[in-house]
C-alpha cells in the first residue's frame, strides 16, 4: 500500500467512526457496555465533529507534494491513535467500557493506523 492509500483508507475508516458518533453515539456507547447519558453523547458528537475534521484533512492532503505538510498530518494521525489508545485501555480498567468487544478492535485499529501514520511519514516513496 502506498502512502496516498493508506491516506485515503485511514480518512474512510475515520468518516466512518465519525459517522457513527455523530449519528449514532447511543448504539457506539452501548457496543462498549458504557452507561448512556445525555452527556456523554454530547461529548461522543464533539469527539465525532473532531474525527471528521481529521477524516477531511487527511483526504484532502492525500495527494499533497509539499512534504513538510504530508509530514504534519501523518504525525498528527500517529499522535491521535497512541493517544487515544491508551485511553480506551485504561477506560477499560476502571470500569467505565465494560466490553472487551468495545476495546480491542479499537486498540487495534489504533495501532495499526498509528505504526503505519508513522511509517509514511518517512517518505520512503
Amino acid at each position: 500500500m502506498n502512502r496516498r492509500t493508506f491516506m485515503a483508507f485511514s480518512s474512510l475508516v475515520a468518516l466512518a467512526v465519525a459517522g457513527l458518533a455523530l449519528l449514532w453515539p447511543s448504539g457506539l456507547l452501548a457496543s462498549k457496555g458504557v452507561e448512556l447519558g445525555a452527556a456523554v453523547k454530547v461529548w461522543v458528537r464533539e469527539v465525532g465533529v473532531l474525527i471528521f475534521a481529521f477524516s477531511v484533512t487527511t483526504f484532502q492532503a492525500r495527494k499533497s507534494t509539499d512534504r513538510v505538510a504530508l509530514r504534519a498530518v501523518l504525525l498528527g494521525g500517529a499522535v491521535l491513535h497512541f493517544c487515544l489508545l491508551p485511553i480506551e485501555l485504561f477506560a477499560y480498567w476502571e470500569g467505565v467500557i465494560t466490553k472487551v468487544s468495545g476495546v480491542v478492535p479499537n486498540s487495534a485499529l489504533h495501532l495499526a493506523l498509528g505504526a503505519a501514520s508513522l511509517h509514511f511519514a518517512r517518505f520512503r516513496e
